[in-house]
């Protein structure tokens, strides 16, 4: 499969989601577990979300820090991905999305999803190990070496596919030269492998491959945006309606969770994640932790900017996925719930 049909293939690899969208727009009453009002004025107290594997997220971290109580995180899973997080959000098996790509989550509120971005997650990384690599003594050594090679992709339509396709399109390669490069989609967590086997010619890897050596890096996304928010956390505008209280509670505390990881050193904070994995006792292999080097989120707190989705709207009429006009930022993302947006207000 080759990127000369983007609008195609971001279409099918957002097909099962686009499906749990239309469900959920008739079919959010699954989302029936018991409401209450408590004392303290939040709707519930029980708030569910999705993990990763070996690794600490920042609604963890606003927990172990006791940025949520008196509410209580209710892990029902791990992430498969962005996509499959908002698809849990859609279909009420979650409250809260796992990170998505800020530009997976305009082409699903633009498919009318009833969901909205509600804080960043995560964004481009200035001092991260994590790029897109080759083989050490491999024979590319620029974007135009790339035609006729295979690159490795967790799934088609999200933010390793733009990435690549933006690296490629600034480094002066036509329509017709992208086409010729063909991403291939390999289970997460084996990139490495492919990419050592020869099945492919460049793979996004981070830190526990560079430690092992032979494959050095050939971009990363810092290089093409600097500092930019390019995940979010996304929720469903049911939920935020029905739960506004705990929604703030939770938003806040994840809000504070990114200042907290700023300010603390970075030995602290991988401590911290080592206890945290080690207490939920879900057989992990922590090794991986040593390699934060931070959220890379943008705003104070987690606030979005308009033209950190902006880039990814045009980006998409560009390549003829979205016409002009057809979706509003106030539609896709909403800062309300942050409580630094009072802040932020402030010094205007």
């Amino acid at each position: 499969m080759v990127i000369n049909d983007m609008s195609k293939r971001f279409g099918a690899a957002l097909s099962v989601l686009l499906f749990a969208i239309a469900i959920g727009l008739t079919a959010c009453s699954q989302e029936n577990k018991p409401k209450s009002n408590h004392p303290d004025g939040f709707e519930t107290l029980d708030f569910r979300y999705l993990g990763s594997p070996g690794a600490v997220t920042l609604i963890e971290l606003a927990e172990d820090l006791g940025y949520l109580v008196p509410i209580k995180l209710n892990y029902v899973g791990m992430s498969a991905g962005g996509p499959h997080g908002i698809q849990t959000v859609l279909s009420g098996d979650s409250d809260i999305s796992s990170p998505a790509f800020t530009g997976a989550v305009i082409k699903v509120v633009a498919s009318k999803a009833p969901v909205k971005a509600v804080i960043a997650s995560y964004g481009t990384e200035k001092d991260t190990l994590t790029g897109y690599y080759v083989l050490e003594d491999s024979p590319i050594k620029s974007a135009r070496d790339l035609i006729g090679k295979k690159v490795a992709v967790n799934t088609m339509g999200a933010q390793m596919e733009f990435m690549l396709t933006e690296y490629l399109r600034r480094n002066g390669l036509t329509k017709e030269e992208i086409s010729q490069v063909t991403l291939v989609v390999v289970p997460p967590g084996s990139g490495e492998q492919t990419l050592r086997q020869h099945q492919v010619d460049v793979a996004a890897l981070g830190g526990p491959a560079t430690e092992r050596g032979g494959i050095r890096m050939l971009f990363k996304e810092f290089e093409l945006f600097g500092e930019l928010t390019a995940g979010a956390y996304v929720m469903s505008t049911k939920f935020l309606q029905e739960n506004p209280n705990t929604s703030k509670h939770v938003i806040s505390g994840i809000a504070k969770a990114i200042e907290w990881s700023r300010t603390t050193p970075r030995e602290e904070i991988i401590e911290r994640f080592k206890k945290i994995v080690n207490a939920r006792k879900r057989n992990e292999n922590p090794d991986v932790l040593k390699y934060f080097t931070g959220w890379g989120v943008a705003g104070t707190g987690g606030l979005f900017k308009d033209e950190e989705y902006q880039i990814w709207v045009d980006w998409l009429v560009r390549d003829g996925q979205l016409k002009q006009g057809d979706i509003k930022l106030r539609d896709v993302y909403t800062n309300e719930f942050n409580p630094y947006l009072i802040q932020a207000e402030a010094v205007k």
